[in-house]
């Protein structure tokens, strides 16, 4: 992998986690027309390494009062809305790998994703701020986290809508949704250690990998900057007709074996 590799990979990354279209499905398209589809499990670890930093960098005063106040409230909707992620993690993580690497259920994920942002767009103006959201809207938000396990559902895209099915205003649902994937991405990582050190990043150098890391973390905070303020007044049907497209584009190529 080279440097312009490596900075195109960290941009589908950072961008992809928080625009509501699936940055596992887009990076998995990324490095099979590189040709990188070996690129290791690191390299994974290190772009949401990338997102992460993003995150903690939108989200710095929130972190700073959680760790101060563990046991706020916002502290136990996190905790409530991260449980069931990591169930899903524990149960399949097996079979999650294999649908990984082969890819083959990516179309069909993009086709869902897309009928629930378009399904939670037609929704009645929501009205519930983050001071209103329940215990059991988070635990509701988090079981659309689990079910975005899968490779190509939108994990930024399946928890907005989530949110939106259950009252929250657009934005707030937007600002919950990436709040809660900050548990979620550091729980992966972590989970992943375990499996880096026997991973390969053969052909991958260390000017690659800091290049990808920072790709992804400046463009995954462009891209929650941006989120935050289209979700104000914008639709989500645009994205849901992307990905849309792209599920069909590439359930006809598998099906004529070109993919």
């Amino acid at each position: 992998m080279n440097e312009l590799q490596a900075f195109i990979l960290g941009l589908i990354q950072g961008l992809t986690e928080f625009l509501p279209i699936s940055s596992t499905g887009h990076l998995y398209l990324g490095r099979h027309l590189f040709g990188l589809d070996d690129a290791g499990l690191f390299l994974d670890t290190m772009l949401h390494i990338g997102t992460l930093i993003a995150l903690i960098t939108v989200y710095k005063n929130e972190l700073l009062s959680i760790v101060i106040r563990p046991f706020s409230r916002l502290s136990i909707l996190l905790i409530v809305g991260t449980i069931p992620a990591v169930i899903a993690g524990i149960l399949v993580d097996d079979w999650l790998e294999e649908l990984s690497v082969t890819g083959k259920t990516i179309g069909w994920e993009f086709l869902v994703t897309g009928f629930f942002l378009w399904l939670a767009d037609g929704m009645k103006k929501g009205y519930k701020t983050l001071d209103s959201i329940r215990y059991s809207d988070a635990l509701f938000i988090g079981c659309f986290q689990a079910a975005a396990i899968l490779p190509a559902l939108s994990r930024s895209g399946l928890t907005i809508a989530s949110g939106l099915f259950r009252k929250l205003d657009r934005e707030t649902a937007a600002y919950f949704s990436f709040l809660l994937s900050i548990p979620a991405i550091l729980g992966g990582i972590i989970f992943q250690l375990k499996n880096v050190v026997s991973s390969s990043n053969e052909g991958i150098s260390f000017m690659s990998m800091l290049i990808a890391t920072l790709s992804s973390a400046i463009f995954g905070y462009i891209a929650v900057m941006w989120m935050l303020n289209f979700l104000k007044k914008r639709s989500l049907k645009i994205f849901a007709v992307y990905v849309w497209v792209l599920g069909v584009f590439i359930l006809l190529m598998q099906f004529t074996g070109t993919f």
